[in-house]
């Protein structure tokens, strides 16, 4: 079955209707042999004809920096004369990297003019339940997209973290036993509180240059400001909107925009899970942190309250998208917790040598044999690998959520 990891450009709907656009992806170029499709930038120009050979690493990583789209209708062509006679090849089921993958531009597209959309709430709401659902599949993949992310994204940044906070705001709610709905509060916080500030967290994270005044002041700014949008949009769940406009406040009264010292519980967590993925997300602003380190600061800071105990325990010691180093000798990714938070799955990548191997070997580092000796640093052997190759399963998921329709202009 094929499978077609490319992303819908929502903004490209708006350039020219006669032609759909989608995001070329790393892993759908091959180096040395002719481009299947054209290449054209986010204003639909022509970058690079069909047949056009890309040579080498160091092209591609220009061309995708730039921002790299080829034509829907192009690339059901090219598919259909790979496969003929496959019309279901084109359409085939998303699985659930696919719908993963979705989520970024699924949520810019929810995020853009938000105050427009007749229903907003409506369709907030929906797209919650949906990343729920993804994280209920599939929680330690859910995670491994929080830990393995991709550092070419620096432009999307804002949505990006957006979702990668509110995988966790799940993880935490699910381990506070919190209700239901009082869980998708927290979610819907999570995926809007930087409402006002979306664009510039990518222009920033994209860039070396200090941040301005004038950008500081928005961040500053900003959740009071996503609060009043998104009371402009209809929205009228008191905790939702009050997580937000509290998350960057601190019991200590120096937080942000107001400085209280009363902060509610949701906001408390909704910051835990902001600052946390924050460190352990590639920015040009400030170092990675390792999920390892990120939750030892967290941990001083609460004094192993209930927030970061619930991070720690949803997480694992070793998460899903660690790069580890077995007593083998093999390199491997983490893929699967255990009971055992010291010793999860790990998927190897290397033989004992640590030589690059095609076959992907799962091992429980419960094992003597097989026990986690510490991190690999070096990620270049990470720079072209699929998590399809890791999780081992192409098999479409039934999913209740249908992509948002386009906002209004």
């Amino acid at each position: 079955m094929l499978e077609l990891a490319l992303h819908r450009s929502p903004e490209l709907e708006k350039v020219d209707l006669a032609m759909k656009l989608l995001r070329l992806p790393r892993s759908k170029v091959q180096l040395g042999a002719p481009l299947p499709w054209n290449v054209r930038d986010e204003q639909c120009h022509l970058l690079l004809s069909c047949g056009h050979v890309i040579e080498s690493e160091e092209q591609l990583d220009a061309l995708l920096q730039r921002g790299a789209f080829v034509d829907v209708e192009e690339v059901r062509s090219s598919l259909l004369v790979a496969h003929p006679g496959h019309q279901d090849a084109v359409a085939a089921p998303l699985n659930l990297f696919a719908y993963w993958d979705q989520t970024t531009d699924e949520l810019k597209k929810l995020l853009t003019r938000v105050e427009k959309q007749p229903d907003f709430s409506g369709h907030a709401d929906q797209f919650a339940h949906h990343l729920v659902e993804l994280v209920d599949l599939n929680p330690d993949y859910g995670i491994y997209r929080c830990v393995r992310q991709d550092h070419d994204q620096h432009f999307y940044y804002g949505y990006l973290h957006a979702v990668h906070v509110a995988t966790l705001a799940v993880l935490m709610a699910r381990h506070l036993e919190w209700p239901r709905d009082r869980m998708m509060s927290l979610v819907k916080a999570a995926l809007t509180m930087n409402l006002s500030i979306l664009d510039l967290q990518g222009k920033i994270a994209s860039h070396d240059d200090p941040v301005t005044d004038v950008q500081r002041a928005a961040i500053r700014q900003h959740p009071g400001e996503s609060v009043a949008l998104l009371e402009k949009a209809g929205v009228k769940d008191a905790d939702w909107l009050a997580a937000i406009a509290q998350h960057h406040e601190r019991s200590d009264g120096t937080g942000y925009p107001s400085g209280c010292t009363d902060i509610g519980e949701m906001a408390a967590a909704l910051r835990a899970a902001d600052v946390f993925i924050a460190k352990i997300s590639p920015h040009t602003q400030r170092p990675t942190l390792t999920p390892q380190e990120a939750v030892r600061d967290l941990y001083r800071e609460d004094k192993g309250g209930p927030l970061s105990t619930a991070i720690i325990k949803a997480f694992g010691i070793y998460p899903p998208g660690d790069f580890v180093k077995l007593a083998s000798g093999e390199f491997g990714i983490v893929v699967q917790r255990t009971e055992n938070a010291k010793a999860p799955i790990v998927a190897s990548i290397t033989d004992t040598n640590g030589h690059p191997i095609s076959r992907t070997l799962r091992h429980d580092t419960g094992q003597a044999e097989f026990a986690i000796q510490g991190h690999v640093t070096d990620t270049s052997l990470l720079k072209h690998l699929a998590p399809e190759r890791l999780y081992g399963f192409s098999k479409a998921q039934p999913m209740t959520y249908a992509p948002l329709v386009a906002s209004q202009p």
